[in-house]
Order: structure tokens, then sequence, then C-alpha cells
């Protein structure tokens, strides 16, 4: 008919061997970050791959892995912070400043053996053939401009460079979009530290999401509120060299209820403010 050829849409199930076999997809999703990031580490230990890792020394029990997708329905809900997240409140705002303002950007000297990039470097001062592209600003401008386009992004990966390098970025690329008044954020990692780094990752690239929408409200002038956050891992693991550290934040689980294992941000400004004041006295020195 018309020189077109007919097909026919047949259901295929694939079985559940064939499901099982590789790398587990696992979804979690609610209200706040520390309930989802809470989820997705229980999830991962009750259902990743035991498999080997190049940072694990001969004696290292293999780690837990899968591949992540973190649903954060009201990123900015309290409770915003998990007690049991292994960095302190002052660690966490040095990290907001690190990505968000740049503070260790004069750390980048590979050719010292030192750093070979910061985020806040690759998404505001990306580097490529002597010019220097802020990614983030070209994210506001596009959503100013379309709001619903699918091209508001930007990456960390330099494929001329990270491949050689002892520690590649494990961020890879945010996706940004609005829909009706509110901006998402899917967030991608090839490796994340599901223990140990994901939650201060979480909480910081919240924090930009919310200074996009801030950007942009002020840019067209009219109000655009911080909507749903997607975290997505490829490989979210927990690595065997900590297990014992993350089986005591097992038995934390089973003695506290929620609220007694999360913090308002309230809580955790005298904490910020600290590390703020610290920060300011070492640049003053």
């Amino acid at each position: 008919m018309n020189g077109k050829k007919n097909y026919r849409i047949q259901d295929e199930y694939m079985s559940q061997t064939e499901i099982n076999k590789g790398c587990p997809v696992i979804t979690v999703r609610g209200e706040t970050l520390p309930e989802v990031w809470e989820k997705s580490v229980i999830e991962c230990w009750k259902k990743g791959i035991a498999v080997r890792t190049e940072y694990d020394k001969t004696e290292d029990p293999p780690s837990r892995d899968c591949t992540m997708i973190m649903e954060v329905a009201h990123p900015f809900k309290e409770p915003r912070l998990h007690r049991a997240f292994p960095a302190g409140l002052e660690d966490l705002e040095i990290y907001r400043q690190e990505v968000l303002l740049g503070i260790h950007d004069d750390w980048i000297k590979p050719e010292e053996g030192k750093w070979e990039y910061t985020y806040h470097e690759r998404l505001f001062d990306y580097k490529i053939e002597g010019r220097s592209i802020d990614q983030i600003d070209y994210v506001v401008r596009k959503l100013s401009e379309t709001p619903y386009s699918r091209r508001a992004q930007a990456v960390t990966w330099k494929s001329w460079l990270d491949p050689e390098y002892d520690d590649p970025p494990c961020l890879q690329r945010l996706w940004l979009r609005i829909f009706e008044d509110s901006l998402q954020l899917n967030v991608h990692f090839r490796s994340n530290d599901a223990f140990k780094a994901a939650f201060m990752n979480i909480f910081v690239f919240t924090e930009l999401q919310k200074i996009i929408a801030e950007r942009i409200t002020k840019k067209i002038g009219r109000r655009i509120e911080v909507g749903k956050y997607v975290h997505i891992a490829d490989s979210y693991h927990i690595y065997g060299s900590y297990y014992k550290d993350f089986e005591g934040f097992l038995a934390t689980l089973q003695k506290r209820s929620f609220e007694e294992r999360t913090w308002q941000t309230s809580f955790a400004e005298p904490f910020f403010e600290e590390a703020r004041r610290k920060l300011k006295n070492s640049e003053n020195k």
C-alpha cells in the first residue's frame, strides 16, 4: 500500500534471568533529600551486585554496585540534611563553596601533581581551544529565551584529557528544563560513592539548581521555582573497604526514627557560618 511496508508490533518479554544480567537498575523516589538518599544506599546495599574497582586493595572485599536513579520531588522541603552522611556540616559548606564559588580553583595545577580540575572550573570556566565557556550562564540564557528547550545542559568531560587522569570527573552532565513555572535538574554521574559522597553531591547541586532558578527569574521577570531533582549514577557503589562503617549506619536506622536521623537547615546554619568564617580568615592570611 503506497509502497509502504506493514509492520506488526509484537510484545516481547525478557525472562527474569535476562533482566538480572549485568548491573541492576534501581529507582527510588521521595519528597526530601535525606529520605531519597537513605533509600538509595539501602537499596544499593540490598540489591547491588558484587564487583571489584580500580581502587581496591588486595584484602578489600568487592563493592556493592548498581545503576541508581533518584527522584526528589521537593529538594528544598525540610528536613534537608541527613545526620549520617560521613562528613561534617562545616565540610559540606566548604564543598558548596568549592563547587558554586570556585574557592579551590587555584588548586588546579596538574603539572605540579596537584588537582586536575574542579567541578566549578568545568561548569563555569570550561576551557577549550583557548576559550573559556561559562556553561551555567549559557543555561540561564537558553532557558530564559526558550524555557522548554532540551539543549540546556553543561558537561564536564574532556575526551582529550580526562581518560589519562588518575581521578577524572565523576560528574558528567547537568540537564535542565522548565516545566510550567518550575526548573527541573537532572544530574548524571558516571561513578558515585553512594555512602561517602552522594549526599554532599546532591545537596550542593540542588543549591546550584536554586541559583539558576533565581537567575532565570531575574532575567525574565517571572518567578521560576525549584522543581524536581533527578540524580542518575551509572555506577552507584558502596566500597568494600568501608563495609564496617556502613554496617554501623544500618544499625543506626534500627535505633532512631527518621526525625532523629535528620536535621533542619536551621540547625546546620551556625556550622555553615563557622565554615564561612574560617574560609574568610584563611583568605586574609
